[in-house]
C-alpha cells in the first residue's frame, strides 16, 4: 500500500533551477548540532599549537585603500547568467557585478572550495602559523567553521558593518554555540539531505533502511563519502538520536553500516558524481543533496527527491575572514550586500537552497512568485521539525569516528 505522502513530495514540482548547484560535492555535518555544542568542546581542534589569537597573529585592513576582494566559494553556489559580449557569450554573476558597480569593490570570485576537509588541509598550515591564505573571505560547513574559529584562525567581524546582518538573519541561525553571537561567521545558504532515485529504472524509495536493504535495489545504491551526512542515517536506523549519541551507538550505526556494505547493497560512497550515475541508470537510488537533485530535474524529469521517513538532514554553510586577509572590511560589505532581502531573492531564485535571510520571502514575490512557497528556500516551522543534525565532535572522538567510516567505507 501506498504511503501517504510527506510535506517534501511537492517539493520538486515547486522548484525550478538556474544551473548548477552548490552541493555538487562534499556535504559537511549540520547547522543545529553545533549550536548545542559548547565552544570549550571545540575549542581542542585540530593540530596542537596550531591555536592563534587576535594578540598572537595580528592582521592588517587595507580596505580603504584597496578596493578589492579575493572570494574562496564552493561551485555553483551563486547566480549566473549567460551574455554576449562582442558576439561571445560569457558567464556573468548577476548580484556580485551589482556589488562592484555598487561599491567600487572588484572581487575575484573563486570556486575552489570543493570539500571542506580537503580546503582545510590546503590552508592549515598557513592558518596554524599566522600566514596569508590569499583569500579574503572562505565558506564552509558548521562544522569546518566551528573548528577554524575555535582554533583562532579567523578574525572578528565588525557589526557596525553589517546592519542588514544584524536586523534580517534568521532567528534559528543567529546563536550557534560555536559562535554564540556571530562575531566571526555569517551563514551564506544552508540546505538538505535526503534520498533521490530514477523512476525510470526503479519504483518509489520511502526510508534510508529500505535504500540500504532491499533487494531491487543491491549494488544500484550510491551514499554520500560525508561521515555526518551518511552516519546521521544510520544513526536512525538504529534508533539513535544523531544530535546526541553515544560511542556504543555510533559503533553500532558503524557495524550496521558494514554489513550493508559487506552485503553488496552499495555501488560507491561518492562525492558529486552521484548525480551522473543517477542520471545515466547505474545508479537508481541513493543518499543525495537537495540541490543537486531539483537541478537534474531540471533535464530528467524521472529524478525524484524524497525526503525519508525517518527524517532530513538539516547543514548550513558560512562565510568567515581568515587570519591576515588584507580586506576585512571589504568582505564584510559583501556580506552585508547579501543580507539585503532583495538581493537574497534573487541569490535564492537561483540556488535553491534554505534563504538564511528574513524578509527575503516577501522580496520573492517580485522576483519568482512561484518560489514564495518553495519550503526548499523558505521552510516553515513544521517542515523544520521534520530535520535532525550530527552532534559537534572535539577533535580527538572526530578523527576516531573519521578513521573508522573511512576503514568502511573503503576510501
Amino acid at each position: 500500500m501506498r504511503l501517504a505522502p510527506s510535506p517534501f513530495d511537492a517539493l520538486a514540482t515547486m522548484s525550478r533551477q538556474r544551473g548548477v548547484t552548490r552541493r555538487g560535492f562534499l556535504r559537511g555535518a549540520s547547522l543545529s548540532a553545533l549550536a548545542l555544542s559548547s565552544p570549550a568542546l571545540l575549542a581542542a581542534c585540530g593540530t596542537e599549537g596550531a591555536s592563534q589569537t587576535a594578540e598572537s597573529c595580528v592582521s592588517e585592513d587595507v580596505s580603504s585603500s584597496e578596493k578589492e576582494l579575493i572570494f574562496s566559494n564552493w561551485l555553483g553556489y551563486i547566480d549566473q547568467a549567460r551574455q554576449e559580449v562582442n558576439g561571445k557569450t560569457t558567464t556573468v554573476l548577476p548580484t556580485l557585478a551589482d556589488f562592484e558597480k555598487e561599491s567600487g569593490i572588484e572581487v575575484a570570485y573563486n570556486t575552489d572550495v570543493n570539500d571542506n576537509v580537503e580546503f582545510f588541509e590546503k590552508v592549515r598550515n598557513q592558518l596554524g602559523a599566522c600566514e596569508p591564505i590569499g583569500r579574503d573571505m572562505i565558506v564552509f560547513t558548521d562544522w569546518m567553521a566551528a573548528r577554524v574559529v575555535n582554533l583562532g584562525w579567523t578574525q572578528k567581524l565588525d557589526q557596525a558593518n553589517l546592519p542588514n546582518v544584524n536586523a534580517n538573519l534568521s532567528a534559528s541561525l543567529k546563536s550557534p554555540g560555536w559562535d554564540p553571537n556571530r562575531d566571526f561567521s555569517v551563514p551564506w545558504q544552508s540546505g538538505l539531505t535526503g534520498i533521490a532515485y530514477n523512476a525510470k529504472f526503479t519504483g518509489e524509495v520511502r526510508t534510508f533502511e529500505e535504500l540500504c536493504t532491499r533487494a531491487d535495489l543491491k549494488g544500484k545504491v550510491s551514499l554520500l563519502s560525508e561521515l555526518g551526512d551518511t552516519m546521521g542515517f544510520m544513526l536512525k536506523i538504529v534508533g539513535a538520536d544523531p544530535e546526541d549519541f553515544t560511542d556504543d551507538e555510533y559503533g553500532q550505526a558503524l557495524d550496521q553500516l558494514q554489513e550493508y556494505v559487506d552485503a553488496e547493497q552499495f555501488r560507491r560512497f561518492t562525492g558529486n558524481d552521484y548525480t551522473r550515475d543517477l542520471d545515466n541508470g547505474n545508479v537508481v537510488a541513493c543518499e543525495a543533496w537537495s540541490g543537486d537533485v531539483i537541478a537534474m530535474q531540471f533535464d530528467n524529469p524521472d529524478i525524484k527527491w524524497v525526503a525519508p521517513e525517518e527524517g532530513v538532514g538539516l547543514w548550513s554553510d558560512n562565510c568567515l575572514v581568515p587570519n591576515k586577509a588584507e580586506h576585512k572590511t571589504n568582505a564584510e560589505m559583501l556580506m552585508n550586500y547579501y543580507y539585503d532581502p532583495v538581493v537574497a531573492a534573487r541569490l535564492s531564485a537561483w540556488v535553491n537552497y534554505i534563504c538564511p535571510v528574513e524578509g527575503a520571502r516577501e522580496a520573492m514575490e517580485k522576483v519568482d512568485s512561484s518560489l514564495v512557497d518553495n519550503q526548499l528556500i523558505f521552510p516553515d516551522e513544521d517542515f523544520l521539525s521534520q530535520s535532525f543534525a550530527f552532534m559537534a565532535l572535539d577533535d580527538k572522538r572526530r578523527e576516531q569516528a573519521e578513521k573508522d567510516f573511512t576503514q568502511v567505507i573503503g576510501s
